[in-house]
């Protein structure tokens, strides 16, 4: 990346925030004011001294070159990471405008780069010491010795007998629900604004004993549904329809086929590990967004593979008010090994052993239309009827008013989608709009029964990728 004398974007710095505080908070320091002893190297090292207002100055130092990802120091007492100083410093680099020179890091840079050396090469030992360990540990198994294995890896029948007892209690627990489901619409749905949330909420705490948390999750999305706006009963009917069948699919999961009943076992709540074989590629990172609700951050960070023409899910997790670790800058390509999970398409994937930090790259994702958009959409619900969305580029698409909404329709005017509503109210709506100009462009979104969520752009020749979240 930086060997090769290509800075960053401002999206690709920004995408790297925590939250939006932290986004705003870093525009105020990407400037040469706050900043002293800046610098940069051709290995992709970053830093700078900045003036702070709670007993600084901070000493500010970011890798972007580590093929773990970036990785960063400051000196200020922020629980969020990467913070404000290290998000400004880099602004400042990715301006371009001569503010943060090349030169060598200096010497409290370097101790902190030599120490980050020393403990990945300390961390690659141990990690061979364990492999070879494992090694042994698995040899002396096959050969009759279990001595130094872990109890409860070792006991293929204890384990056996833990998971059908918790298949019991989610077996229980689906059970119940349908005769919930059944007494609801037996009553009829206008007895919902009666019950208020707590009934919703009772009933996933059911599903959450019953150790199925998917099941109780959906719960809570009905009890959101109801009374939430117009239409609703109608909203309302097809969620239980759709609660309905996934407990039937596991009532009845071993009639299913395999792929489908792997994303039964995934939409209940079951773990699952990814057991499919690695596969090496340039991963382009297409676009990273979060959902934050009160026990969770979510990260959902989407790939393109540009040798295999795979489209991949990362998956990542932080506690409530906390983001995730994985960050990966849109826009750029990444070396590295994708396993997938099981289940329905096979999207989602654990990110393996990393070969070289992002890099730029020229390939854009193939692109679809807005009608074979909706197929692939289609074709999808097949192996996963409870699919929310489907990753899709649009190839030569126009941003257009649609009264009070808007939809992206191609370059003859004949097919459109619909944006979401909520797209409609986000910034990232007239980022699309100025991109586009009335001019066809390449957009990268979510597909699904609500329409289409625009996540990243390409202008209609050459660009960098523009993220829209």
């Amino acid at each position: 990346m930086t060997q090769q004398g290509v800075r960053w974007t401002a999206d690709q710095v920004l995408a790297l925030a925590p939250d939006a505080a932290s986004r705003e908070a870093a525009g105020r320091l990407a400037t040469a004011g706050p900043w002293s002893e800046v610098g940069s190297s051709d290995g992709g090292t970053v830093w700078g001294v900045c003036r702070g207002g709670g007993g600084g100055p901070y000493r500010t130092v970011v890798d972007v070159a580590d093929a773990s990802g970036p990785t960063c120091t400051c000196g200020c007492p922020s629980l969020r990471y990467p913070c404000k100083h290290a998000l400004g410093l880099l602004l400042l680099w990715a301006s371009g405008d001569g503010a943060v020179p090349e030169g060598e890091p200096p010497a409290w840079a370097e101790r902190w780069l030599t120490g980050r050396r020393e403990d990945a090469e300390a961390a690659a030992g141990a990690e061979a010491v364990e492999t070879g360990a494992a090694g042994a540990e698995a040899a002396a198994g096959a050969a009759g010795d279990p001595s130094g294995s872990d109890p409860r890896t070792r006991d293929p029948v204890a384990a056996r007998r833990r998971a059908e007892r918790r298949a019991e209690r989610i077996t229980a627990g689906a059970t119940e629900l349908e005769q919930r489901l059944a007494d609801l619409l037996r009553g009829g749905l206008a007895e919902v604004e009666q019950t208020g949330y707590a009934w919703w909420e009772e009933t996933a705490a059911r599903m959450v004993d019953a150790q199925a948390p998917g099941l109780a999750s959906r719960v809570r999305e009905l009890g959101s549904t109801a009374s939430s706006g117009p239409d609703w009963p109608v909203r309302l009917l097809e969620e239980c329809a759709l609660l309905h069948l996934l407990d039937q699919g596991w009532l009845r999961r071993d009639r299913l086929p395999e792929d489908l009943a792997a994303t039964v076992r995934t939409r209940v709540g079951l773990p699952a590990t990814a057991d499919g074989p690695a596969v090496r590629d340039q991963w382009l990172i297409l676009a990273q967004y979060d959902s934050v609700d009160a026990r969770l951050t979510t990260r959902r960070v989407w790939l393109y593979g540009t040798e295999t023409d795979r489209t991949a899910l990362l998956l990542s997790y932080g506690a409530a008010g906390r983001a995730p670790e994985l960050t990966l800058p849109v826009g750029l390509s990444l070396d590295a090994e994708l396993s997938t999970y099981p289940g329905g398409g096979r999207r989602r994937a654990a990110l393996g052993k990393r070969f070289a930090p992002p890099a730029p790259v020229e390939i854009r994702p193939k692109g679809v239309t807005p009608s074979q958009a909706l197929a692939r959409y289609g074709s999808a619900l097949r192996d996963d009827p409870w699919l929310e969305s489907v990753p899709v580029t649009l190839e030569q698409v126009v941003p257009v008013p649609d009264g009070d909404s808007w939809q992206l329709a191609d370059a003859s005017g004949e097919t459109a989608l619909p944006l979401t509503p909520a797209f409609g109210n986000r910034a990232g709506l007239w980022r699309l709009v100025a991109l586009s100009g009335g001019v066809p462009v390449q957009v990268f979104g979510e597909c699904g029964h609500r329409g289409f969520t625009p996540l990243t752009a390409w202008p209609a020749g050459p660009g960098q990728a523009v993220s829209l979240t």
